[in-house]
């Protein structure tokens, strides 16, 4: 339960725990047809490989830029509206019973606000020097 305070590890066994549920959706389309289970593959990409991909920017860019493995609570937020959007992707239509169009344009803009806050918040600490004064 330690990681649960640290959101710089939490997220990738967030994005680890898409796998599952990825895989599990598409054995319900295989075997039964299940509509909720035709977007399986958002849970991998939108869940698993999008989340891991933020997660795992965040760690080597701080590391790399001599930074403690820290994030800033705005990346929290960043994390959580990834996976509002996996959530949505994945599940939109039968939790929202709203239109296609709406489900897409709230997952594309929790998407886009998730990835744009990494922008705003790294774009400085890359373009810095290190803050250890190392080389590099």
């Amino acid at each position: 339960m330690k990681t649960l305070g640290q959101p710089i590890v939490w997220v990738l066994h967030l994005a680890y725990l898409w796998l599952p549920v990825g895989f599990a959706l598409k054995a319900l389309v295989l075997l039964t047809g299940i509509a909720i289970a035709a977007f399986w593959l958002h849970a991998l990409t939108v869940g698993a490989l999008a989340t891991m991909i933020l997660g795992m920017m965040t760690r080597v860019a701080l590391g790399h830029t001599g930074r403690p493995p820290v994030v800033y609570p705005v990346i929290t937020v960043a994390y959580t509206l990834l996976s509002g959007a996996a959530v949505m992707r994945v599940f939109g239509l039968s939790l929202c019973g709203g239109s296609y169009l709406v489900v897409i344009l709230i997952a594309a803009s929790l998407w886009t606000t998730a990835f744009a806050l990494f922008l705003w918040v790294y774009t400085p600490i890359l373009v810095a020097p290190r803050a250890d004064g190392k080389a590099g």
